[in-house]
């Protein structure tokens, strides 16, 4: 290997011949990050039937990886700019490890919440920094084409994910959706120790904002826990109204401090700008539609229809390649037709497919439906970043970067609780009537975010024209 060495080092001081396979390893471990999310949606009934989950406790499995990860996001990213993206990289694979490995042995639900918390830890400190190393390992033309590669692993995460998962749970169970992350991870702390230069810290020595990393999530987590709670006491519930108080109280105690501390979490004033509020609210909405598809699919077929997971995973691919397909297909025509077009096809789209099921509740409707929503999800994916980070300046980049994966996380803790209270009846029972009121939900909401988006979205850009001869 003495050839690599006497490179001419890359940017961020790797050889040249490395770079790539770094991408690779990085592009897997923040494939794992992803995985967790779909892979364990498939798992979710076997789960519950083998550690007696109750319902809240089902949906706290998926709630608080994502809840932890969005919440932790931000201050993740900062600890890489201080410490070292290397440093932050290798400290986020170890502790996503040990927590996939604690929560694979859980032997009780108060064991599983702790290793998804856990994990949601590790991931809040791998992702941004895995970023960050990407971005300092490449530029020009190449960075594009890294960030292209990254940007593509959310889509083929979620056709990967629901394979993965059936595979898994129907061979060796669902505790090795858990368990593969180990080795997967260990072997990639080992290759980055060795092929990744020492990085130095992008930012000069400064404070933590841990006070508003906990307002946020705390809050965030109030709301969840409202959410959750209010299938069984209900939505109008005096305890309810209180818990969402509380959660507004902690959001403008969080507003307060962002404004007054000396190294504050985020500016607060870059999400009251109108694309940057519309791209979050749109990256909100479509992860949360996306975890209701899942979430009421995976109980639906292995629930009530009693198919196993590895033929409901089948089942979902379809789902994974349309949202593939619905951005793909966006990504090609938002110079053209403009993001309001685009943001009220795609939310509109993803309202008529949750409508599909709703009326009528069987396996084949409950494909096509879900399908349609999924085309319509993955363009709200594109729409939603392409409208937050199209419009702000280069050194705000990073910050809305940040802001955008923080609602994506925080979209699929709010999609996994509203979905949960409102399927109450028939994740508890054996009814399909809370099915067809998750449904129901799912659609009245997209429908009424595709009349926001077409009032909040931007336009299509107007012509340049060039000025004429004189």
């Amino acid at each position: 290997m003495t050839h690599e060495i006497h490179e001419k080092p890359a940017p961020g001081g790797a050889p040249h011949a490395w770079r790539w396979r770094i991408l690779a390893l990085l592009g897997v471990a923040q494939l794992m990050l992803i995985l967790d999310v779909t892979v364990v949606a498939i798992a979710l009934p076997h789960i519950e039937t083998d550690l007696g989950l109750s319902r809240a406790e089902v949906t706290w499995t998926v709630s608080a990886y994502t809840l932890t990860f969005g919440g932790l996001l931000l201050l993740g990213g900062r600890i890489a700019d201080l410490a070292g993206a290397k440093r932050v990289v290798l400290a986020g694979l170890l502790v996503f490890s040990a927590a996939s490995l604690v929560t694979g042995l859980a032997g009780s639900p108060g064991m599983l919440l702790g290793g998804r918390i856990a994990q949601g830890v590790g991931a809040a400190l791998l992702s941004p920094s895995a970023l960050s190393l990407v971005v300092t390992l490449f530029d020009g033309d190449e960075r594009n084409k890294a960030l292209g590669v990254w940007s593509a692993l959310g889509g083929g995460g979620a056709a990967l994910g629901v394979l993965l998962g059936g595979l898994l749970t129907a061979g060796p169970g669902w505790p090795w959706v858990f368990y593969i992350n180990v080795p997967i991870g260990l072997v990639i702390v080992a290759a980055i120790a060795r092929m990744v230069p020492r990085q130095r810290a992008s930012a000069p020595r400064g404070r933590l904002d841990v006070l508003g990393a906990l307002l946020v999530t705390a809050s965030s987590g109030v709301v969840i826990f409202a959410l959750i709670n209010a299938g069984d006491n209900g939505w109008l519930s005096a305890t309810t109204g209180w818990l969402l108080l509380l959660a507004a109280a902690g959001y403008l105690a969080f507003v307060l401090w962002q404004k007054t501390a000396a190294t504050p979490l985020l500016d607060v004033r870059l999400l009251a700008r109108r694309p940057v509020a519309t791209g979050t609210f749109l990256i909100l909405m479509a992860t949360a539609l996306m975890i209701a598809v899942f979430f009421l699919g995976t109980f639906y077929f292995q629930h009530a229809r009693g198919y196993g997971p590895l033929q409901t995973g089948l089942l979902f691919l379809p789902v994974a390649l349309a949202t593939m397909l619905g951005a793909n297909l966006t990504g090609r025509a938002i110079a053209r037709l403009g993001a309001r077009r685009l943001a009220a096809a795609g939310v509109m789209a993803a309202a008529i497919g949750m409508t599909v099921p709703a009326l009528w509740m069987h396996p084949a409707t409950v494909v096509a439906g879900t399908t349609i929503a999924a085309a319509g999800t993955g363009a709200m994916y594109v729409v939603a970043s392409a409208t937050a980070l199209g419009q702000v300046a280069p050194h705000e980049s990073g910050i809305a970067s940040g802001i955008v994966s923080t609602f994506h996380e925080f979209g699929a803790s709010l999609g996994a609780a509203v979905i949960s209270s409102a399927a109450a009846a028939s994740l508890a029972g054996a009814t399909l009537t809370g099915f067809t009121s998750g449904f129901t939900v799912a659609a009245a909401a997209a429908a009424a975010a595709a009349l926001l988006a077409t009032v909040l979205a931007p336009g299509r850009p107007a012509p340049t024209r060039r000025p004429s001869a004189a």
